[in-house]
């Protein structure tokens, strides 16, 4: 038998098992299952671990065959992408020096130093077209191990000091070159085929970044862009982002006179304007309630907290740096912080007296204001702010507890959900990184005992979950609900966790039924994350256009003249009477002037109010076009009963 000859075994996605002959590529499968599929795999995940299709295959495998669908083959595009704007960049630009060019989850950049040369977003298009030149002549993206003292060499003789400076932390026979057309870079890959797969190009953006972040080195240009397989996916992509700026919600925040942000009062630290203060406060209410219902008790705690309270807890240990430094008090020993977490707080008063098992679960909730130092370039309207509201609470339970009371969260958080239309979720179940334990506190048979309550819990309730390596806190893993928008885009809001370190920590015990003592579990959880965090993307989901129960200014009352002013004026005051809140428009504004400002304000209805309503003891309403019912324009004349009968009915949509 030849070498050809020999056979291996290859297991695709849905479980078939095939035979192929050793060496085949990824490419070289797909062909065999079909010639279309062939013409769109990108790259081959080969017993867990992407690489180039190219590359032959000379054991028995798993094999996925990664398309644009796919978030690795999709990486993989644009990391290839990457390749071809540095080599656009150095036929236009004679002496540009590349630093490292990575894919993101927009596309991909990469950081170049010009040596001098000028580039600005009027040179975009000329990069653009290079690419797209260079894209057409289909090259191949051909892998070569180099070793460490060549790969050196050729950098040298290139003249381009960051690859050197790279190659210096890599080590030698795990180096590889990647050259594709007249461009060759030290890259690990994987790639795409070849260049012909890149059909759109687009340069998004150039800034300004220190080599290795250290801005003690050079200052590069960092280059951004993203290309696509079709031009229409590159232009459906531009249309999205013009969406995406007009829903922008520091954009929306100040045109509805939500928030604003002040330098005297500091970077990150946003100021609640009354229209938006509404809005946490009703939140703020429909949290309580359900709350309420689930039997949680109110708590409230400092703002600060001495600084052993974190050593105890472990956070200053591992978020120290991250802090906001002690405060000093006239005595020379004590330390104090702003508070950083709420949980070290709640486990104090679980301990303010003796627990029994009967006692449990205890389930304490807080709207607590939380401080976090974050370098101001990392700051971002409401989504990154140093100070924001936690809707945080803490279950303390028996052991065997912990899956029933996790699914009852669970609830809650699918409850807050479909309440404000986000219906578009999946569940990521936040594990620690096992290669990398020294981040985690606790034992391995406790977080392992919590790790598989998670599962668990999630598997009951029929959610379709993701595993995630490396992504758990500190003290245990957790269950994180990631939300697409109405654009597509992909947020973490709701977060639930399993933790039985904290209460080791902070020697948390109950009494149990044996009369012995036992320790709690216990359960962090928070359905909107940051009050601060979770109104912006609402903003931005909804482009400002609240559901009715949430809006700041639920009607606006628009007397065509000021004749009809009192009557405007009774007739909000009667509707307060039904928890029916808005304003009275009593500018001298022509009544369409007066329809268009509140469209603008986003206003849901619109009570309009003349002679013949004044009459008639009625009122002309109009629904906002395109809010949350789909019901907008003229509704015609009703009475008061009749109005109140139909706002009451959509509140409870």
């Amino acid at each position: 038998m030849t070498a050809q000859d020999v056979m291996i075994r290859v297991t695709l996605p849905d479980g078939s098992v095939r035979e192929y002959p050793k060496g085949s590529t990824g490419l070289e499968i797909a062909a065999q299952i079909s010639e279309g599929l062939a013409r769109n795999v990108l790259a081959a995940k080969v017993n867990g671990v992407v690489q180039d299709a190219t590359r032959p295959i000379d054991t028995d495998a798993t094999v996925q065959l990664l398309t644009w669908n796919d978030p690795e083959g999709k990486a993989t595009f644009w990391h290839s992408s990457a390749h071809l704007l540095a080599e656009a960049l150095e036929s236009l630009y004679p002496g540009v020096k590349f630093g490292i060019g990575p894919a993101i989850e927009t596309g991909f950049y990469y950081d170049v130093d010009l040596n001098g040369q000028h580039f600005s977003q009027d040179d975009f298009r000329k990069v653009e077209d290079k690419m797209l030149e260079l894209a057409r002549q289909k090259n191949a993206y051909v892998r070569k191990p180099v070793g460490k003292a060549d790969a050196i060499a050729y950098f040298e003789e290139k003249g381009d000091p960051y690859k050197i400076d790279l190659l210096q932390g890599l080590e030698d026979g795990s180096i590889t070159f990647y050259t594709q057309g007249g461009f060759t870079d030290l890259c690990r890959g994987p790639h795409i085929p070849n260049t012909g797969f890149i059909k759109a190009a687009r340069l998004m953006n150039v800034a300004g970044a220190y080599w290795r972040g250290d801005e003690k080195n050079k200052m590069l240009t960092r280059i951004y862009a993203v290309t696509f397989p079709k031009q229409k996916e590159l232009d459906d992509y531009l249309h999205l982002l013009e969406e995406a700026k007009k829903r922008d919600h520091r954009k929306l925040g100040k045109e509805l006179d939500l928030f604003a942000f002040s330098e005297k009062v500091g970077q990150g630290l946003p100021l609640w304007l009354p229209k938006g203060a509404l809005v946490r406060e009703r939140l703020e209410n429909f949290l309580r309630r359900a709350q309420v219902r689930a039997g949680y008790q109110p708590v409230v705690t400092p703002h600060i907290g001495s600084k052993q309270l974190y050593v105890t807890s472990g956070h200053w240990e591992k978020y120290g740096k991250d802090s906001f430094q002690p405060i000093h008090t006239p005595d020379e020993d004590e330390e104090f912080l702003l508070k950083p977490m709420n949980c070290p707080h709640h486990c104090e008063i679980y301990k303010t007296k003796p627990r029994s098992y009967r006692d449990l679960p205890l389930r304490l909730a807080e709207f607590g204001t939380v401080y976090r130092y974050e370098q101001s370039g990392e700051l971002h309207g409401l989504t990154r702010v140093r100070g924001f509201t936690q809707d945080d609470a803490h279950i303390f339970c028996r052991p065997d507890q912990v899956k029933d009371e996790f699914m009852k969260v669970i609830d809650l958080v699918l409850y807050v959900f479909k309440s404000l239309g986000f219906n578009d979720y999946s569940a990521q179940v936040s594990l620690r990184d096992p290669e990398n334990r020294e981040k985690y506190i606790g034992s391995d048979e406790l977080w392992e005992r919590a790790e598989s309550a998670i599962i668990e819990a999630a598997a009951e309730k029929g959610l379709t979950t993701v595993m995630e390596l490396g992504e758990a806190a500190f003290y245990g893993p957790k269950l994180d609900f990631m939300v697409r928008d109405a654009l597509g885009r992909k947020w973490q809001l709701g977060t639930i966790q399993v933790d039985y370190n904290l209460p080791n920590r902070f020697e948390l015990e109950y009494v149990g039924a044996d009369n012995q003592k036992h320790r709690p579990v216990m359960i962090h959880r928070a359905p909107f994350g940051s009050m601060e965090r979770f109104i912006a993307i609402l903003i931005e989901n909804t482009a400002g256009n609240f559901p009715l129960w949430l809006s700041p200014d639920q009607i606006a009352i628009l007397p065509i003249s000021e004749k009809y002013e009192d009557y405007a004026n009774d007739l909000f005051f009667a509707l307060q009477e039904h928890d029916i809140r808005g304003f009275v428009d009593l500018r001298d504004e022509k009544i369409g002037r007066k329809i268009r400002d509140a469209e603008v304000n986003k206003v849901p209805y619109m009570l309009i109010v003349g002679e013949k309503e004044q009459a008639d003891g009625t009122i002309s309403v109009r629904r906002k076009g395109g809010a949350a019912t789909g019901q907008g324009g003229d509704l015609g004349s009703m009475s008061v009963d009749a109005f109140v009968a139909l706002f009451q009915q959509e509140v409870k949509l």
